[in-house]
């Protein structure tokens, strides 16, 4: 009677509970139930199919390039047959025996019925990735069998309480991904038996407690996403289990600990994002003790000083290391290389020198290494060629020289970013065309700057003022870099004369041979564009009904909606003024838009597409069947379309508000109230959960900024240009070969390797969402005084972590208020924009933050 109580009191649409029946007295048999041999429920195992990141470890910023298993809760998942909707009843605390209560990834709201803190049997309580809210409970009265406690992943606000230190079996506590404030209590690290302490992305403040040497047992570690200040603790050292130490994007200072060198078992080291300085103490890379392993040996003796010696010291298991982001200076280390088990190594944004050392050749098994933004001269070295694990290398914005090497060029599948002022060979050998991507230079005009007095390759191409090579767009602002197609760099046939080869040499084709290959090609593309010209000059001579009916078919418009006049192509074309920039209303990515009076006091915007961008007639329109059937209340309108070889325009609804980017201009002028700003923010993100979740396939927008959310004369919010991105021939896959998106919006790690996901939007809407709030820019000018990189996201980072969140709100904003209200936009949008994709919230859970902030109307 109990569990169909429970089954009753919540919504279960995909019928997961359909086994639960009256009439069906075995209700050990019933699904999620586990129970004793006295027929007594010991478990309600019940997960749903929402898709969240698990834990924020420090693991997911590199999910592409590490295999590390085993770090936090629980890997990734999508699993489940649907999801359990509602709140918890109290009526579970009516299962005395209850020992497990597991229902993740679900949609169970409100607050927890403080009859579960009441179950004395209680040892698991896992709920991740729900929507619970309210508090933790000032007394945990009977729940102290407590061996796991996962709530991550939900709305929990205020303070851990005291009283959760009578839970004297703790193992796990995971509280990652909600609101909980105050400081970090000291008496977590009194529990003898903690093996993972997960408090990410919280509200956290102070320093950590330097207890942590009672927590012998600890294994994970991740404290990322708060306000902490003060030193890494010392007493980490003496942790000898821990395997994962997350402290990223925190404010902690000083020196990474070299007590930390003691942790033979640690695979994950993540303190990117802080304050740190010092020098990399080669103690902390050593992974000994004192002397301990050390031998030497001197039974080899070859004259005075020359005393051979082995060195057996114990390597740790250190898999991910990331120091990113601080102000660590001195030179590498050479001992780096000891980390014979290293798959990630970023040292980015720091202040080292000196030069690269070669002892990182011994890092066989190294997938991801960035060095890029420090100080680092010399040249590149060879031992890249010895890395055959490498995926990617940023050596971007140092002080690099030498040119391209030959142990550079002959890795596959990798992404290659260098310092401008590397040379580039004109001779660069063929297995160059293994390579994925290589980008050289760190911002646009970097070609215009490079001092190289040798020629680029052949095959190069200019796209939005950005030289290409490879298959994939390597960074997240322009780079100069080059584009070989794979013709070009496709070995001869076997059959050619073996006397030729001699005089090529062994790194590429002739000087000679490669200006007559050029020259032919000219004179091939010549005749092809001759050709073509005269056909088309035929095609289009109206000698016969035939080309007249072709013609009219090319002309067509089809409409989906009728707006009270027939709309064809010459009065459309006419109306929008011929295309000219008179009537252009926005531009971006996939093409301009213009406005067009069809008929006195009918109003259209026509948006003309990108021709070299779109996949073809017959595929377009399939693509836009598909299109039309889009409708949300914040979506703009489709009203019709034009499709030919020679011209592509879709007709939508026009809006007479202007643009979100207008209306963030003219505020200067004329303030704009919170709950205005509330709203469109609140339009926004529920047309995007919608093309997220509800459209099938969903929809991914790929350029979402301000000039692409409309407004009207009550100032409602509506998102265009959704779709595009699909209807013009750029897969939705999970590795594209093109960004579609703009400068300052784009996620970086879609920028990086093309990797586009739902996520990327949220990156871009929470971009968004921090130009709404504040005065400040994507890309603000102000920033220009930083270093390269620094854009809003990175300001508004600062500005919280020093305390100062009212400094990111427009002028007059803070003061109206509710200022509480105004530091939780500020986070969600943080929130948004994370680094790591598992920091960063759903639309739909966006949504649902922003309405629980709902600015009281009238």
């Amino acid at each position: 009677m109990v569990l169909l109580q429970f089954k009753n009191s919540i919504s279960d649409p995909s019928g997961l509970l359909s086994s639960w029946k009256p009439e069906s007295s075995n209700y050990c048999s019933w699904f999620g139930v586990n129970c004793s041999l006295g027929s007594r429920v010991l478990g309600l195992k019940i997960a749903g199919n929402g898709c969240y990141g698990g834990n924020t470890s420090s693991r997911y910023k590199y999910s592409e390039f590490t295999t590390l298993h085993g770090i936090g809760i629980r890997r990734n998942r999508c699993d489940g047959n649907g999801k359990l909707a509602g709140k918890l009843s109290p009526v579970i605390g009516k299962l005395t025996e209850l020992k497990v209560l597991s229902l993740p990834f679900n949609e169970l709201s409100g607050e927890l019925p403080v009859e579960i803190w009441g179950l004395e049997n209680l040892e698991v309580l896992d709920l991740e990735g729900n929507i619970i809210t309210g508090k933790l409970p000032s007394e945990f009265a009977g729940s102290r069998k407590l061996r796991v406690l996962n709530l991550g992943f939900n709305e929990i606000i205020g303070q851990i309480p005291g009283s959760l230190s009578k839970c004297r079996g703790l193992q796990v506590l995971n509280l990652a991904e909600n609101q909980v404030e105050g400081l970090v209590p000291e008496f977590l690290f009194s529990f003898k038996k903690l093996k993972g302490l997960y408090l990410s992305f919280n509200r956290l403040v102070g320093s950590v407690p330097d207890g942590l040497a009672k927590s012998r047992y600890l294994e994970h570690l991740d404290l990322s996403g708060n306000f902490l200040i003060g030193k890494i603790p010392r007493s980490l050292g003496n942790c000898s289990r821990l395997r994962t130490l997350s402290l990223f994007s925190n404010a902690f200072d000083g020196v990474i600990p070299p007590e930390l060198g003691r942790l033979r078992k640690l695979e994950v080291l993540d303190v990117s994002g802080n304050k740190l300085a010092g020098s990399l103490h080669e103690n902390l890379f050593r992974k000994c003790v004192g002397l301990e392993g050390m031998m030497v040996d001197v039974s080899d003796n070859r004259g005075p000083g020359q005393i051979r010696s082995n060195l057996d010291v114990t390597y740790g298991s250190l898999k991910l290391l990331d120091a990113s982001r601080n102000m660590i200076f001195g030179p590498l280390p050479r001992c780096l290389g000891d980390l014979r088990s290293l798959l990630v190594l970023n040292l980015s944004g720091n202040k080292l020198h000196g030069q690269i050392p070669v002892d990182l050749s011994h890092l066989k098994d190294l997938k991801y290494l960035s060095l890029a933004g420090n100080n680092l001269t010399g040249a590149i070295p060879s031992l890249f060629a010895q890395l055959h694990s490498l995926e990617h290398i940023d050596l971007s914005s140092n002080s690099l020289s030498g040119k391209i090497t030959q142990g550079l060029v002959n890795l596959e599948n990798l992404t290659v970013l260098l310092p401008k002022n590397i040379k580039l060979l004109e001779n660069i050998p063929l297995d160059l065309a293994k390579m994925t991507s290589l980008s050289v230079g760190d911002a646009l005009g970097d070609a215009a700057s490079n001092n190289s007095s040798e020629p680029l390759l052949p095959g190069s191409k200019v796209m939005n003022g950005c030289i290409f090579i490879g298959r994939r767009f390597l960074a997240s602002r322009p780079v100069y870099s080059l584009s070989i197609p794979s013709s070009d760099l496709q070995s001869k046939n076997e059959s050619q004369n073996p006397a030729s080869d001699a005089n090529r040499g062994n790194t590429g084709f002739h000087t000679i041979e490669i200006a007559s290959m050029a020259s032919a090609s000219v004179i091939v593309a010549v005749l092809l564009i001759l050709v073509a010209v005269y056909f088309y000059s035929k095609k289009w001579t109206p000698s016969s009904n035939t080309e007249v009916s072709s013609s009219f078919e090319r002309r067509e418009i089809v409409a989906f909606k009728n707006i009270g006049v027939r709309l064809t192509f010459e009065n459309v074309v006419q109306a929008a003024g011929n295309f000219t920039a008179s009537n252009c209303i926005g531009g971006g990515g996939f093409g301009a838009t213009y406005r067009a009076e069809v008929s006195p006091g009918i109003i259209v915007a026509v948006k003309r597409l990108t021709l070299e961008r779109h996949q073809g007639v017959q595929q377009f329109e399939a693509e836009i069947n598909a299109l039309r059937r889009i409708r949300h209340p914040n979506l703009i309108t489709l009203i019709g379309y034009h499709a030919s070889e020679a011209e592509m325009f879709l007709i939508y609804n026009y809006l007479s508000g202007g643009n979100l980017e207008q209306l963030i201009q003219e505020r200067a002028r004329k303030a704009v109230e919170w709950k205005v700003l509330h709203k469109i923010a609140l339009d926004i993100a529920s047309a995007l959960a919608y093309l997220h979740d509800q459209c099938n396939p969903r929809v991914l927008h790929r350029d979402i900024k301000p000039s692409n959310i409309l407004l009207d004369d009550d100032l409602n919010a509506y998102l265009s240009d959704f779709g595009l991105a699909r209807l013009l021939g750029i897969a939705e896959t999970h590795a594209t070969t093109s960004v579609a998106g703009t400068f300052g919006y784009v996620a970086p790690e879609y920028a990086l390797t093309c990797r586009v996901s739902e996520k990327a939007d949220v990156y871009s809407y929470g971009v968004v969402l921090l130009e709404l709030i504040s005065d400040k820019r994507a890309l603000d000018p102000s920033f220009s005084s930083h270093e390269n990189g620094f854009t809003i996201v990175t300001w508004a980072c600062l500005l919280l972590s020093h305390g100062q969140a009212k400094e990111a709100f427009t002028a007059g904003l803070w003061d109206e208020g509710p200022q509480d209200d105004l530091v939780a936009i500020l986070h969600l949008a943080i929130q948004c924009t994370s680094e790591a994709l598992s920091g960063r919230p759903t639309m739909r859970q966006v949504v649902r933050r922003l309405r629980q902030l709902q600015p009281p109307q009238g």
